[in-house]
Order: C-alpha cells, then sequence, then structure tokens
C-alpha cells in the first residue's frame, strides 16, 4: 500500500513528460510543454536522476535507469563534455557540413540515450548552485569521481543530503570509499588485471588478456542500477534516502562466481586459462571449420553421443578414452583433436544446419556485424534505429529486457553537448532567459 501511494505521489509531481506515436517513444520538448499525464507504463516513470558521470560504468547505469522511464539529466563540461565524445573514430557524421567537429562517437552513442545533456561547470559558485537546485528536484544522484572529490564543491552526500534527504546518492568509484586503494583511480582493464578475471581469460598456454568488451565497468553499471531500484524501494517504505558505495573491484570479485568459490571451498590455487574449453567438461569448447569456428557444449554422455552421431563418428562413442566425461577430461587432447580434423572439413553453415534439431547445443563464433545483423537479434528487436538532431538517422543497440505491461525502448537518441541547457534551466528550475544568458556569457553553462 505504501509503495503504490510512493509511486502514485511521484507521478504527480512536475516531472517531465512524455509522449508516444505508432513507431515508439518520443521526448516531449520541454518541462514547461509537458502535459499532465505521464507515461506510466515504464516502470521508473516519475523519477529524475542527476546523472554526474562519464566514460562508462557510470553512464551504462543512467541509461538503464532512462532505459525504464526515468528523466536523466547528465551533467557535462560545458566545452568538453564527456570524456567519451572525443574517443573515436567511428563517428556519427553531421548531416550539417558546415558544424565543426568529425561527428558524435559511437562510443559517447552506446551509453547515452534516454538523456538530457546540461553543459556545466561547477567551477563557478553560481553552476554550484544550479546543482544544489537540482539536487533538491532529484530522487536519484550517481557520480564516479574519486572520494572525496566533490566536497569542495559542496557536492558530497552529507552536503546533499541536509538539502534532500530523501536523495539516493551513488557513487561509482574503482576501489570504493573505504579500504588501502580507495583513493586510485581504476580503470576496467587494471580492475580485469587485479581482481582475478585477466587471469582466468586467453587461452590455454597464452597470455593473460582482457575482456573483448569493458566487462568490469558494465557490470559495476549493473549491479549500482539495481542497487538503486532497491532504495528507490527502500525509500517508498521509511522515506529516506541513502548513500551507495558501487565500485569496480566489488563487482569483479562478485562476479568471479563460482570459480571464487571453488577457489574458497578448496583452498588450491586456480587452474588458470581455458580459452573456449572447460576445466571440468569435454567437449567443451570452439574448433575450427572450413571458414570459422563452431562451438559445441557436451555437457553429459548423451550430448556427447549425440555429437558423435552427427559428425558422423557413432564409434567414438563405446570408445573406452570417451564413455563417459570423466574419461573424456582425461583425454581431453585426444577427443578435441578427432573433433576439429572433423569439423574442419565443412563450413560453418554446414555444420549448423548438421546439428539444427539435435538437440545439441552448438553456436557459430560471430563477429560483431554478425552478431548485429544475426536473424535472432533482428527478430528480437536488438537493433533499433533513432532520429539523432545533428546526425540523422543512427542505428543504436536497443535495451535488452521485454515487459508485458510497458515497452522499454529509446524514446531520445543520445543528445548533443548542452542540447538541453536552455531547457532544464527554465522549466525545471524557473530561470529567465536573462540570467542564463548571462551564465552562458560567464562560462558557467553552454
Amino acid at each position: 500500500m505504501a509503495l503504490a501511494f510512493r509511486f502514485q505521489t511521484v507521478a504527480r509531481c512536475s516531472r517531465p513528460r512524455w509522449a508516444s506515436n505508432a513507431l515508439g517513444r518520443i521526448p516531449l520538448r520541454s518541462y514547461s510543454n509537458a502535459p499532465s499525464l505521464l507515461n506510466d507504463t515504464l516502470p521508473l516513470s516519475g523519477i529524475r536522476v542527476l546523472d554526474m558521470t562519464r566514460v562508462l560504468a557510470g553512464p551504462y547505469c543512467t541509461q538503464i535507469l532512462g532505459d525504464l522511464g526515468a528523466d536523466v539529466i547528465k551533467v557535462e563540461h560545458p566545452v568538453r563534455g564527456d570524456d567519451t565524445r572525443a574517443w573515436g573514430p567511428p563517428y556519427a557524421k553531421y548531416e550539417d557540413a558546415s558544424k565543426e567537429g568529425p561527428g558524435e562517437s559511437a562510443y559517447y552513442l552506446a551509453v547515452n540515450r534516454n538523456k538530457k545533456s546540461l553543459g556545466l561547470s561547477f567551477q563557478h559558485k553560481s553552476g554550484v548552485e544550479i546543482l544544489h537546485k537540482l539536487a533538491k528536484e532529484c530522487d536519484v544522484l550517481v557520480e564516479n569521481y574519486l572520494p572525496g572529490g566533490l566536497k569542495k564543491y559542496g557536492m558530497d552526500y552529507e552536503t546533499l543530503r541536509e538539502i534532500n534527504p530523501k536523495l539516493i546518492y551513488a557513487s561509482i568509484t574503482g576501489y570504493g570509499q573505504t579500504g588501502p586503494y580507495s583513493k586510485r583511480a581504476g580503470y576496467d582493464v587494471m580492475v580485469e588485471a587485479e581482481m582475478g578475471l585477466m587471469h582466468i581469460t586467453g587461452a590455454r598456454d597464452g597470455a593473460p588478456v582482457k575482456v573483448g568488451v569493458a566487462v568490469t565497468d558494465l557490470t559495476t553499471g549493473l549491479y549500482t542500477s539495481n542497487a538503486i531500484m532497491a532504495a528507490l524501494l527502500a525509500r517508498a517504505r521509511t522515506g529516506k534516502g541513502q548513500h551507495i558505495d558501487a565500485c569496480l573491484s566489488d563487482c569483479q570479485v562478485a562476479t568471479l562466481s563460482n570459480l571464487a568459490s571453488s577457489a574458497l571451498i578448496s583452498g588450491q590455487k586456480d587452474s588458470g586459462r581455458w580459452g573456449t574449453a572447460h576445466p571440468s567438461i569435454v567437449p567443451y569448447r570452439s574448433y575450427k571449420t572450413l571458414d570459422g569456428d563452431i562451438l559445441f557444449g557436451g555437457g553429459n554422455d548423451k550430448l556427447f553421443g549425440v555429437l558423435c552421431d552427427r559428425l558422423g563418428f557413432p564409434e567414438w562413442k563405446v570408445d573406452a578414452r570417451f564413455v563417459t566425461n570423466s574419461d573424456r577430461v582425461q583425454h581431453r587432447a585426444d577427443i578435441d583433436t578427432l573433433i576439429e580434423n572433423v569439423t574442419q572439413q565443412k563450413t560453418t553453415q554446414q555444420w549448423l544446419e548438421i546439428f539444427e534439431g539435435s538437440g545439441m547445443p552448438y553456436a557459430a563464433v560471430n563477429d560483431i556485424q554478425g552478431t548485429l545483423n544475426h536473424e535472432h537479434v533482428q527478430a528480437r528487436g536488438m537493433v533499433t534505429e533513432v532520429d539523432h538532431p545533428s546526425c540523422g538517422p543512427i542505428k543504436l543497440v536497443n535495451t535488452p529486457i521485454k515487459y508485458s505491461e510497458a515497452t522499454p525502448g529509446v524514446r531520445s537518441p543520445p543528445p548533443t553537448l548542452g542540447q538541453h541547457t536552455d531547457e532544464i534551466l527554465s522549466g525545471l528550475l524557473n530561470y529567465e532567459k536573462a540570467n542564463i544568458s548571462q551564465l552562458k556569457d560567464d562560462g558557467v553553462i553552454s
């Protein structure tokens, strides 16, 4: 009852509104022009987020919140913007040839949809005043500065809690707010190395390698968005906000999962890198084909039998070296060599057709373009097209979770730098045009 009342109350607040057309969601132009009806089907409709993050973990977190209906105000340096605006190529080129710069970077576009950009410098006292006013109007603040880095600007949790006791303040750092490494900056690759992931990633006899995407950043963004939503539920019950301490190092240790559990229970050193193979299941890896690679997962003896039959060698099922999984683990090199000698005789597509309907877990090893054009990815709506205000139609990866009673997705494209500054200051904070012009002249906003 209390929870329902809380969100009904939020829905009546003076928050940005969104309309829909037959093709999906279209952002309405401003706070001041917003109609009275929220899109209440989105789970976080009525929640406002002040996003003071940059690069990946923080923006990924706030993008998730935006996908779910939250109104996200992204605070950026008024000249440079988010660091990732300069991380290219590739860039989505500007339609207007006279516009300076190469375009909008693909990296930035990946994690900043469903947000509004406020170009603002909090080196200026008036910039801090604006942030304090925004913090009072927001439900959530997310930042990823070094611990204590925002205190000198009066943007730390203790200060903002006095302004807005209901504020949920999430801090994302490399190593957390406490501990001997807390003051250390931490990019994803450093944490992958120090917290075990790089050691277990790579070929069996090869060097340690990082994961192909910044997976520690992404899992930290996921954990933090989940923590924020839990804190919103707690606030609905208690009426109080709280500080969330999230960091890459903790999230990386958590996602070691069963491997960490094995090390804790056994007390033994881990078994190192396995490439695409599995330490306890054989066959379970990728094999070369005539034109690429295919992965098989023979998770039990029955599936191994299916694999043998479809490869055309049913006699392997009764070979004493391969009868049970334990046998196959012991003779891993023998069976893997036999399988790969066969798989290299046909193309990946031919093998996919042979194993279709077999019940055997199998998959082609696709590149990124192959993935984005995959028939299943397309059928699940994981690639969508939006109309960018400066670059025209661009394609983006869509939000992955489907709801029976809501349609999260890309309501608005990633914003250009400072695109919504005037809208936010005038429509939400009631600044006059003259005040806004003066702030621009002073270099406080853009």
